[in-house]
């Protein structure tokens, strides 16, 4: 329901914005904001986007967590999405999840609504016994001299 309300009030609120603003300032200052707002926010989203895939590839180096780096790599994907759209309010919205103290705030509130367990790695990690998993060993063979017959048929 709650996402039904947001698809109604933001497009609501973004003309609201471009009356009050376009009729503070004027038709081309408004449309020049829009679209310096969306250039600005493309190369910020990109930094930070950046940022964000170097922390996540650090975390799955040191075998750490990565949920934390993912969430932010997802806010600022998201922050993209909205600083493309043409308005102030979501600018607004995309430019404060571009901030990491934002992004964090907003991780620890998620997070703290979602429950999830954490594995660890260990050496000699086994996974739970599965049915469906035929478990095997293997070795190794050398193969033979192949110039000849194989040996399974005789001439």
């Amino acid at each position: 329901m709650w996402l039904f309300a947001a698809f109604v009030a933001v497009p609501i609120i973004e003309i609201a914005l471009f009356i009050q603003v376009g009729g503070a300032i004027g038709l081309w200052p408004t449309l020049a904001i829009v679209i310096l707002t969306a250039i600005i926010g493309t190369y910020l989203v990109r930094t930070q986007g950046l940022l964000a895939l170097n922390q996540i590839s650090r975390s799955f180096n040191e075998l750490r967590n990565p949920a934390e780096p993912l969430a932010h790599g997802a806010m600022i994907l998201v922050a993209g999405a909205l600083l493309l759209t043409p308005g102030f309010f979501t600018d607004g919205v995309g430019f404060a999840l571009l901030l990491p103290p934002v992004r964090a705030m907003v991780y620890r509130y998620l997070s703290s609504r979602m429950a999830a367990g954490e594995v660890r790695f260990q050496s000699g990690f086994r996974p739970p016994h599965d049915p469906n998993v035929i478990d095997g060993e293997y070795e190794e063979v050398k193969p033979r001299n192949t110039s000849g017959p194989s040996g399974w048929t005789k001439h």
